[in-house]
């Protein structure tokens, strides 16, 4: 029987992971106001022009795009730090594919800021020409950011693409989502063709143990909080 979960629950504006309060944007990103920090997961640049070499041709859009959304939420929030948080790049070569305006794009973003690539399995290697800092983790206070979550105390991670397909009166609906229980959280893919795997999905239990985690679920408006055992 098909579980019926309305989206007017209460609104969750912000997710607490290891007794830090962080923003939820719509968008995907997390923002710590304490620490004037951004973090966004999985921006898989190029994936368009990657697929497009093996003969799967996509609209050549999704980088152009991905960096659009990313520098409204900057001038959303005005970050003093940017953390990308793992598989920015969807392959080895693919910032080289990069056009000069995306380029430009991506340095006038880091402009007056401190820029953070964390290396995912994607892009293992990051170039050390688009400015920035390289790292394979980055810990500030109780919170490790990374790219591949290991279900540590305080950890924030990305990787898995999470997303909640939940059932409403009128229709299924299937949207990326937050997953924390607020000891840990797995962020969303911010990139624009980035998939995406479900919360009930056994990856995610090795995480959080049990579906009585939280899906954070990103809305048209709104991001709708679903313990993911209503999810399916």
């Amino acid at each position: 029987m098909t579980k019926n979960v309305a989206l007017s629950v209460p609104v969750a504006s912000d997710i607490d992971v290891a007794g830090v309060s962080l923003i939820a944007d719509l968008s995907g990103a997390l923002y710590w106001e304490a620490q004037r920090l951004l973090v966004v997961s999985d921006l898989h640049l190029e994936k368009g022009s990657s697929f497009a070499a093996r003969g799967v041709l996509l609209p050549p859009y999704d980088t152009a795009a991905t960096l659009s959304r990313l520098a409204a939420v900057i001038s959303r929030h005005d970050p003093r730090i940017v953390v990308a948080l793992g598989d920015s790049f969807h392959d080895r070569d693919a910032h080289e594919r990069l056009s000069s305006p995306d380029r430009d794009a991506i340095a006038a973003m880091q402009s007056d800021r401190d820029w953070i690539w964390i290396s995912g399995n994607h892009d293992p290697a990051l170039p050390s020409d688009l400015g920035g800092a390289i790292a394979s983790e980055v810990c500030i206070g109780p919170i490790a950011f990374r790219h591949e979550p290991t279900g540590s105390f305080g950890e924030i991670a990305g990787h898995l693409h999470p997303k909640a397909r939940v059932a409403t009166r009128a229709r299924v609906t299937e949207r990326r989502c937050f997953a924390s229980d607020g000891a840990r959280a797995v962020m969303p893919a911010f990139g624009a063709y980035a998939g995406g795997l479900s919360i009930r999905d056994q990856a995610f239990t090795k995480i959080f143990g049990a579906p009585d985690f939280t899906a954070h679920v990103l809305g048209d408006n709104r991001l709708h909080a679903i313990v993911a055992s209503r999810c399916y």
